[in-house]
This record gives C-alpha cells, sequence and structure tokens, in this order.
C-alpha cells in the first residue's frame, strides 16, 4: 500500500524537478525588474470651484510610464525577505480643467505633467512555503522619490505657458502581491504593486491652476516583471 501511494509523488518529481534548490539558502540574490506603470493625483479641490476664473471641473487623467529597477533581497528567514528595489521611472500625469467662459460653449485645458523620478523602495516581503516551483507573496513598505524632472523653479510670470508645478521630493507608503516561478537558471516574478503618496506636492504660486486645489497626492499603479538570479 505504501508502495502504491508513493509512486504518484515520484513521477512528480520526476516530471517536475525541483528548479534552483538551492536558491533560499542564499542570504543575498540580486536581478533587475521592467516595469509598467499607471500613474494619476488624488486632488481635493477647495469648495466653490466656479470663484476661480468660472472653473467648472478639475480631475486628473490616468497617462502610462515604465521602471527599470534593480532588486537586492536580503532572506531573513523560511518566510520573510528584505528587499530594496531603487528605480528609475518615467511618469506623466493629465490635469484638466473645464472653463465655462460666460456661455453655453466650455473651454477644457489640459495640463500634461511630466517626471523622471529616480526611487528608493523598501519593502518586507512575506512569501508562503514553496510548492515544487511555485510561490505567493505580498509585501509593504516605503518608498521616497526624488523627480528629477520638476519644474518647482520654472516662473509662470515669464512664461507663456503656465505650468503645475510640483516639488522636488515625495514619499508613499506602497503594497502590492506578486508569484515566483523558480525556472532552470533564475527565477520569474510577476509583480502588482500600489503606491500612494503622502504629502502635498503641489507647488501653489497664484495661477488658475494651482489656485483651486487644497491638496494633491500622487498615486500609481505599477505591474512588473522580476528576474532574479
Amino acid at each position: 500500500m505504501l508502495i502504491f501511494l508513493s509512486v504518484p509523488q515520484l513521477l512528480a518529481q520526476k516530471l517536475y524537478p525541483e528548479n534552483l534548490p538551492n536558491f533560499d539558502k542564499r542570504l543575498f540574490h540580486f536581478g533587475f525588474s521592467l516595469g509598467v506603470n499607471s500613474t494619476d493625483f488624488t486632488i481635493r479641490r477647495k469648495p466653490n470651484l466656479f470663484q476661480f476664473d468660472s472653473l467648472m471641473v478639475l480631475e486628473s487623467q490616468r497617462q502610462a510610464g515604465f521602471n527599470l529597477a534593480i532588486v537586492s533581497d536580503l532572506h531573513l528567514g523560511p518566510y520573510f525577505n528584505l528587499r530594496f528595489v531603487p528605480a528609475l521611472s518615467f511618469a506623466q500625469r493629465n490635469l484638466e480643467y473645464t472653463f465655462n467662459r460666460g456661455d453655453t460653449a466650455s473651454v477644457l485645458r489640459v495640463k500634461p505633467i511630466e517626471s523622471t523620478f529616480v526611487e528608493f523602495p523598501l519593502h518586507l516581503k512575506y512569501r508562503s512555503a514553496r510548492l515544487n516551483n511555485f510561490a505567493a507573496y505580498i509585501f509593504g513598505g516605503g518608498n521616497f522619490l526624488i523627480d528629477l524632472a520638476s519644474q518647482k523653479d520654472v516662473s509662470n510670470e515669464i512664461s507663456n505657458d503656465i505650468v503645475v508645478k510640483l516639488r522636488k521630493y515625495d514619499y508613499r507608503y506602497e503594497m502590492g502581491f506578486g508569484f515566483d516561478f523558480f525556472l532552470q537558471y533564475f527565477k520569474f516574478s510577476p509583480e502588482f504593486k500600489m503606491s500612494f503618496g503622502i504629502p502635498d506636492i503641489l507647488v501653489r504660486d497664484g495661477t488658475v491652476y494651482s489656485e483651486p486645489i487644497q491638496r494633491l497626492r500622487s498615486r500609481v499603479f505599477l505591474f512588473s516583471i522580476n528576474f532574479e538570479g
């Protein structure tokens, strides 16, 4: 009877050999990540928008961007890892303003805001027990960002096109989940992450585009693929 019960296990081991059996025995391992982001803002509007030069509607529209990152992983135990994933990300968000010009017609003004971030995220990862060559995980942590394309010092008084200015530094809390697939030579991990900005990042300079906003915070959805060896 015991021989009969052990046959399926032996066959499974033969058909599905365990890849990278010593992967979790190393203290450190490294890799890289490629990702696609979708970025917008959460906006807290001031009351009575209409008083701001007949502004009727203010909305944020998501735009796509991409991320490049280096994965650094510290193995803390059978289920926990500490991950530092410095990244370079390219993002754009559009702010859409609809103004009433005194008749039945309305005017739509779109203000695109482009950013190039250097990111320094630190995450604590909890992974399930490995099932052959598969495991699932969740993670959470924080991220500090520097916007290399910030226009916070641009003077709107001498510019022909009014710029919506953001602060150069931001910090966010993040959470997500993913799946580890152990292949023959490396680990492949599709991952989903949500990132929420904490501070107000708007620079107020008295323009019709900044004054209606009481608070502006960043929000990002990221899908990435990690390759770790």
